[in-house]
């Protein structure tokens, strides 16, 4: 990759390590499942007339807006709310890799490869260590609810297979945009019926600079930005050297809510994040590496 592309996965990194922080400060002054109805009404007006709607069928959209959208960050925004600190969250919501690994198994049929087995038990192995740590600032219902936003996004990742299993090509950014069409309304629903008109009145008379900030930051840098770059990348390089960076999300997660809430993990979990990242790692890179040994061996032979 040429240094600027490299600067540009950088910065993506940077800014979707950074939006778990901003996820902190948003929740703080306005309930999450109002968040997230303001974050996906900002990303999808006006970027509707700017970006062409994908060719395919609304359900898949509402689908994938259901799924990455309500469920995902409905339950991510709720479980910082709820005691789940930010950068820890980070790392967590990293165990959808191996959800869409199980889901995938499920639902498509796919197979498993060694490397990615491997990487399923480092990785259950972390989140158990993780769950069952003490001390710190997480609840366990924060914990929860992170583990379902992770297993909400796996969901969303069988959608966009199953979309190109019906032969439908589809550009990242136009499904994210027209997707985004769907959760404002169902968030504002469960909004009303959850948190309650007063507290929605509440936070709206309070709109502060940091909430303001919050919104924008959550619409336009890490999803509008964040993937439009991520778009650019993937289709000028091979997704096997574009998708590594994702990797370093959770260390600028952890990082970043360090520096700027002063949060830090207990022994057991910074054990349980180093193995679930490993898990990760081996699930990534364990199949070319495997390849690599075996391909090793069969010269010297």
């Amino acid at each position: 990759m040429p240094p600027i592309d490299v600067a540009q996965a950088l910065a993506i990194v940077l800014v979707w390590g950074v939006n778990f922080v901003v996820i902190k400060w948003g929740v703080a002054g306005v309930p999450p499942l109002l968040l997230g109805a303001l974050r996906f009404a900002l990303v999808a007006l006006p970027a509707v007339f700017l970006v062409r709607r994908p060719a395919l069928p609304w359900r898949y959209l509402a689908l994938y807006g259901l799924t990455v959208g309500v469920g995902q960050f409905g339950c991510l925004f709720s479980a910082i709310k709820l005691g789940m600190p930010a950068g820890l969250a980070s790392v967590v919501l990293q165990s959808q890799a191996f959800f869409t690994l199980l889901l995938a198994r499920l639902v498509l049929g796919e197979p498993w490869r060694r490397s990615q087995l491997a990487g399923l038990t480092l990785a259950l192995g972390g989140l158990a260590l993780i769950g069952i740590g003490k001390g710190g600032d997480m609840t366990a219902l924060g914990f929860g609810l992170t583990i379902a936003a992770a297993t909400s996004w796996a969901a969303s990742n069988i959608v966009v297979r199953a979309i190109g299993r019906a032969g439908f090509k589809v550009e990242p950014l136009g499904l994210v945009v027209w997707s985004s069409l769907v959760p404002p309304l169902p968030f504002l629903l469960l909004s009303m019926w959850l948190e309650g008109g007063e507290r929605i009145a509440g936070a709206l008379r309070g709109f502060d600079g940091q909430s303001l900030f919050a919104v924008a930051y959550l619409a336009f840098a890490a999803t509008m930005l964040g993937y439009g770059l991520w778009s650019r990348l993937l289709a000028r390089h091979a997704a096997a050297r574009v998708a590594p960076f994702s990797l370093l999300v959770p260390v600028v997660g952890l990082l970043a809510s360090h520096w700027l809430l002063g949060e830090s993990l207990t022994p057991a979990q910074l054990a349980g994040s180093g193995l679930l990242m490993a898990g990760l790692v081996v699930t990534v890179f364990g199949g070319r590496l495997l390849a690599a040994v075996a391909d090793g061996g069969a010269r010297r032979a």
